[in-house]
């Protein structure tokens, strides 16, 4: 987006450079990359990204500072995940736009916020070597005036809180399997946190433990990972009672992936923000049904989507389960970066942690791509594609 430092990326760029940083990046990482990386980082200017970061603050504000907004998502956390200890507000924040061009230049579009933990540990290191390695030291991959030494304090202070890292889990499912383990080994490098499985957390009276091998430690915070949607979905459930009064903190609580989620978008309003009812609120369905997509409220990873719905789908979906999706008015993101194989769309996330009664924009993370959607099953066989960091030029 920033065409002297794409001229001079593109200019420079290699496959076989493309192919030795990202074997450098794995082995940083101490783990294999299991998605796929795209060629090239995406140049931001600063101007661009501060108003995405201060809209994402707006967005936020807007769900956590109404009373009728925090008691509708209170109704739709299911029983088995309203936590007797969780967090009064969520540690973190995920804020994901697309990127479109109008006659007052590049704007973003909002096209899902969570509450749940990104990749804070590998998309640090991501931002950190395609600087370094790609010779753009003038750039920054942090927001909020962070370098590498403040980065890493202060993600670990909302990570680890105010307990020994030996007493502090990443929560997930089977972590060896899953595609983000490369941030499970980054987390475990910078901050001391180890992942382990659901299946190895036992609980004693109030307190929880953690199986490793031949000993069990006590678990003081859990750094959760586990998505509920992939627990409900493989017929799994959590080992301990999350309602009853655990002695326990939890950073990324699973109850608050259901208040901050597809269910808080017609709740929104700004510009910014697509057109988006909640199925049950139907009539008729739109006539230019081409121009919405249908979204399940809950799913992760872009699971159940549909485009341009029919009116056979909208009407196989049952009356009692309406309420669990959306109609969304659907964006067309502008095709920003120049690469060999023609223009691609951006999609940019603000990572967030929660910084007082406010939230603190800390990284962007970005993905490029030229499907229908950014996820690696719309952009199949396709290169210059995938996750990829967001360089930010101060000056721009």
């Amino acid at each position: 987006m920033i065409g002297v430092h794409r001229e001079r990326f593109n200019r420079q760029f290699s496959s076989e450079r493309y192919s030795a940083f990202v074997a450098d990046l794995e082995r940083r990482c101490g783990a294999p990359i299991d998605f796929r990386l795209s060629e090239t980082p995406c140049f931001v200017p600063a101007s661009l990204m501060g108003r995405l970061v201060t809209v994402a603050q707006e967005l936020i504000g807007q769900l956590l500072d109404q009373p009728a907004y925090r008691m509708a998502a209170d109704a739709v956390v299911p029983e088995a995940f309203r936590l007797a200890s969780g967090e009064p507000q969520p540690t973190f924040m995920q804020v994901d736009f697309g990127l479109v061009t109008t006659p007052d230049g590049v704007e973003g579009r909002l096209v899902e916020l969570q509450a749940f933990p990104s990749l804070y540990g590998f998309q640090m290191l991501l931002g950190e070597m395609s600087r370094d390695r790609y010779g753009f030291p003038e750039l920054t991959p942090y927001l909020g005036g962070l370098d590498r030494e403040a980065y890493v304090r202060v993600i670990g202070q909302t990570i680890v809180g105010a307990h020994d890292p030996a007493e502090v889990v990443l929560l997930e499912i089977e972590p060896e399997r899953q595609k983000t383990r490369t941030d499970f080994a980054v987390t475990e490098q910078l901050w001391g946190v180890r992942a382990i499985d659901l299946s190895d957390v036992v609980q004693r009276g109030r307190r929880l433990f953690a199986r490793r091998g031949n000993q069990v430690t006590p678990i003081a915070r859990i750094y959760n990972r586990v998505i509920p949607d992939e627990l409900v979905r493989r017929g799994l459930s959590l080992p301990f009672d999350a309602r009853s009064d655990l002695d326990v903190e939890w950073a990324g609580g699973p109850d608050w992936y259901f208040r901050i989620s597809k269910f808080s978008m017609p709740w929104l309003r700004h510009p910014w923000v697509p057109r988006t009812i909640y199925l049950d609120k139907v009539t008729s369905p739109p006539a230019d049904r081409d121009a919405w997509i249908l979204k399940p409220l809950f799913s992760f990873a872009g699971g159940g989507i549909v485009f341009g719905p029919t009116e056979a789908e909208i009407a196989a979906i049952p009356a009692a389960a309406r309420r669990d999706y959306i109609l969304q008015e659907r964006i067309s993101f502008a095709p920003l970066v120049d690469t060999p194989h023609g223009p691609t769309q951006v999609e940019l996330r603000i990572m967030m942690i929660r910084d007082g009664d406010g939230y603190r924009a800390v990284l962007p993370l970005a993905r490029m791509g030229r499907g229908r959607m950014m996820g690696v099953d719309h952009n199949k066989g396709l290169t210059w594609v995938g996750a990829t960091a967001a360089l930010i030029d101060p000056t721009a």
